[in-house]
């Protein structure tokens, strides 16, 4: 028996083409047409063009979800969900890129990939024009006018803008990691960042910089990256202007307004404004240095101390003052140079109210309110307020002498002494008295004779 076709081309209705083996089939279809929606759901009144459809959707009140997985029991409500969630089990990937190769557990998962090859961005952001590669980006984005934060953590009541970001975070109170590494074991808080590391295996730098052609693990570095050629700072803080380069830097710029410390050491309860201040601080307890010099063999705690470390053998001072043209290995340092030229002393003490250029010094300074000495030496157990001084103390055991003179070869402990001994080969005297404006070589020196103006006699018998 021949079945009989019924063709939409055939009619003088004809809108597409399509053909059909069942008139009820060709009249669903005739919905996608004319946008009649005669389903409607019984409780909240939302209309659909197809009865499976609205059954997917009544789930949603009844939350029932009659599809389980048979490897791991998880269930679901439309069973093309759990289709798609076995190839987590499996690690199926069916769909491919055309362009790179690339494979993907899901056809919605390569449809956004092929994207980042035709630059395509059919989302727009109604508000400032914006545009996007995936839906969610866009929800996510519009929330940034909206100012809404719908997710809120259970523990500590801060609130995301993304689930995604509040189960990430929850995860800063539980400590959990479910995402390992499968070469190395290495486990992680996010599948991103799990994704992320992969690529330091594989070597795998997917995203090209279309100016200079640096190419990058992630899209977000890409980014970022391609702002130093734009020099676009998107992000503003709301109560001083500042602008920024990248959003996690303006939520760290943010900390120094409302003083807020999320991070928070397990051993002491000490808390950090970022991540990267604990982890440092975290080494204090556990005495790990992993990162060592290639040149003299010194080990560090970070990388970052590593890098600048670096600096000392190879002579480099990137970072130079627009005022007098003295120039630093480490931005901080120029930062607080600066502030010798501005009179600029913005950290204040809450105790005494004695004002300072640095935190450092600030924070240095409370110790003597607190008589806390939380440096000791672990050779004669003699302790220190700061750390930079416990350093110094420990070179009278070790007779460590790292600063060495350019011109003479001459070796001190301390860079003080190299740079007061370095004058001596320059003449340079920039420390002058504002009384009778005699130049000296070093602070100390121009104190002790400022005090032949003031007759200051600060030392008792």
């Amino acid at each position: 028996m021949t079945m009989k076709v019924l063709r939409t081309a055939n009619s003088g209705n004809a809108l597409c083409g399509k053909t059909f083996g069942k008139k009820s089939t060709l009249k669903t279809h005739m919905r996608s047409h004319t946008g009649e929606k005669p389903l409607s759901c019984t409780v909240c009144g939302k209309t659909f063009t197809h009865k499976r459809n609205l059954n997917i959707h009544a789930r949603t009140h009844t939350g029932e979800k009659q599809f389980s997985c048979s490897v791991c029991g998880k269930r679901f409500k439309e069973k093309k969900i759990l289709k798609r969630h076995t190839r987590t089990h499996t690690g199926e990937k069916p769909f491919s890129c055309s362009v790179c190769g690339k494979a993907f557990s899901q056809n919605e998962s390569l449809k956004i990939h092929i994207r980042t090859h035709t630059g395509e961005k059919p989302f727009s952001c109604s508000v400032c024009g914006q545009r996007f590669t995936q839906r969610g980006h866009l929800n996510t984005h519009a929330r940034i006018h909206t100012g809404e934060n719908t997710f809120s953590c259970s523990v500590c009541g801060q609130r995301f803008t993304q689930k995604g970001h509040l189960n990430s975070h929850a995860r800063t109170h539980t400590g959990e990691k479910p995402f390992s590494c499968s070469v190395c074991g290495q486990r992680f808080t996010q599948k991103g960042l799990l994704n992320s590391h992969a690529r330091i295996h594989t070597g795998e730098n997917t995203f090209s910089c279309s100016v200079c052609g640096q190419r990058f693990t992630q899209k977000g570095h890409l980014n970022s990256h391609a702002r130093t050629h734009t020099g676009e700072k998107p992000f503003s803080c709301s109560v001083c202007g500042k602008r920024f380069t990248e959003k996690g830097t303006l939520k760290k710029h943010t900390r120094t307004h409302t003083g807020e410390k999320p991070f928070s050491c397990s051993v002491c309860g000490k808390a950090f404004s970022q991540r990267q201040y604990l982890k440092s601080h975290t080494s204090t307890h556990t005495g790990e240095k992993p990162f060592s010099c290639s040149v003299c063999g010194k080990a560090f705690s970070q990388n970052e101390s590593l890098k600048i470390h670096i600096k000392t053998h190879t002579g480099e001072k990137p970072f130079s003052c627009s005022v007098c043209g003295q120039r630093f290995t480490r931005k901080g340092d120029l930062n607080s140079h600066a502030r010798t030229h501005t009179g600029d002393k913005s950290f204040s003490c809450s105790v005494c109210c004695k004002a300072f250029s640095q935190q450092a010094r600030l924070n240095n300074h409370a110790r003597i309110h607190t008589g806390e000495n939380t440096f000791s030496c672990s050779v004669c157990v003699k302790r220190f307020t700061e750390k930079g001084t416990l350093k110094m103390h420990t070179r009278i055991h070790t007779g460590e002498k790292p600063f060495s003179c350019s011109v003479c070869s001459q070796r001190f402990t301390q860079k003080g002494h190299l740079n007061s001994h370095a004058r001596t080969h320059t003449g340079e005297k920039p420390f002058s008295c504002s009384v009778c404006g005699k130049r000296f070589t070093e602070k100390g020196t121009l104190k002790k004779h400022t005090r032949t103006h003031t007759v200051v006699k600060p030392f008792l018998c």
